[in-house]
């Protein structure tokens, strides 16, 4: 038999579990939200809503590890997204405005966070070069490919597995789009 009482306080702490797993769900949803439209607003080249999405999904990631502690989010799928995702903002938005990386001030975000939301800024830095040079802003597409090749310079170092080496391989494959537009740009005008 099962000791009623011990079986309460199981069925108490799942419900807590629960409730706030649903909030971190539901918290972390919003944010991934906002960091796709902060990712649009710069390939837009609109800074302005972009800082302002930033500012706000800093607090919103702070007021979460405030309220459960950066032990209990790491533990969701969605918490984990959405800081990757945040992060894939914010150093795009950091490369954009020739700025270095650093860590995001005040938040626990782990390695992978990261990894992952640095390994996605390749795909969207291809997505901004190719934006550049459909307005003829060929030495900005040289500027960008320069800063893929350096951060993927870096990353070759972390010989990545799993989730993290599908995110590396993807860079890599995103850089090989670059390096071919900046091909095709120097036979085109001939520089």
């Amino acid at each position: 038999m099962i000791n009623k009482k011990f079986l309460d306080a199981l069925k108490k702490d799942y419900q807590a579990n629960e409730s706030e797993r649903r909030q971190i769900i539901s918290a972390s949803n919003g944010i991934l939200f906002e960091a796709k439209k902060t990712i649009f607003s710069l390939q837009r080249q609109d800074f302005k809503t972009a800082e302002t999405k930033i500012t706000e999904m800093e607090k919103a990631l702070a007021n979460l590890e405030k309220r459960f502690g950066a032990d209990r989010l790491k533990k969701e799928g969605a918490y984990k997204a959405a800081a990757e995702e945040y992060l894939e903002g914010k150093t795009f938005y950091l490369i954009i405005k020739k700025k270095e990386i650093n860590p995001s001030a005040g938040l626990s975000l782990d390695y992978e966070s990261y990894l992952g939301g640095i390994c996605d800024l390749i795909g969207e830095l291809v997505r901004y070069a190719t934006n550049q040079a459909a307005k003829g802003k060929f030495a900005e597409v040289a500027k960008i490919k320069k800063a893929a090749e350096d951060i993927m310079a870096q990353l070759i170092d972390f010989d990545m597995t799993g989730y993290l080496r599908t995110k590396y391989d993807q860079a890599r494959g995103h850089l090989r789009k670059l390096e071919q537009m900046a091909y095709e740009i120097k036979m085109r005008i001939g520089k």
